[in-house]
């Protein structure tokens, strides 16, 4: 019998994968990194979902580096951390909400747009208009595409709680 961190590890290696591969259906890109993926984020909130933040904050952390080496965009090693690993891994906090996994996706989302809202602002905050607060711009521009992967995320984590897909992999059978 495999023990419950042999198949921890081997899902979430097959949900990195999965990942990458939705991430390359962009439904749109904004011009200065980011965009809108046909659910790209899903695997690793399920993950996180599945086999709690911890799990999920470190699957979700090693796929960041994988789109980090897959043609990440980096001018400083803060905002390399910030954007990657630390961005995507924290969307492993939709552990936190197990048993309410469309709040889960949306805590996850919130921990992600964190991190991008803090590295657009301090890294590339002379791209805000004049007389505008950089993270002002960094909030807007960084809501415009993570806004819809919240609504695509939850959406379909909903439609999966529904049907009963997302329930029969939850512990204790998830959300009733």
């Amino acid at each position: 019998m495999r023990s419950r961190s042999t198949q921890a590890l081997a899902e979430a290696g097959m949900m990195i994968a999965l990942a990458v591969l939705l991430s390359n259906f962009k439904i749109f890109r904004m011009p200065q990194g980011g965009s809108v993926t046909a659910g790209s984020m899903i695997p690793i909130l399920i993950v996180a979902l599945r086999w709690g933040p911890r799990t999920g904050l470190l699957t979700g952390a090693a796929y960041g580096a994988i789109r980090y080496m897959m043609g990440g965009y980096v001018i400083h090693p803060i905002q390399g951390l910030l954007d990657y690993p630390i961005a995507f891994g924290l969307l492993g906090l939709a552990g936190l909400f197990r048993r309410q996994p469309v709040a889960g996706v949306g805590a996850g989302l919130l921990g992600r747009f964190a991190a991008h809202l803090t590295a657009g602002a301090v890294f590339f905050g002379e791209y805000a208009p004049a007389g505008q607060s950089p993270w002002v711009y960094s909030a807007i521009y960084n809501s415009g595409y993570l806004g819809a992967e919240l609504v695509i995320s939850a959406v379909i984590v909903w439609l999966l709680a529904q049907s009963g897909a997302l329930r029969a992999a939850l512990p204790g059978g998830g959300p009733t």
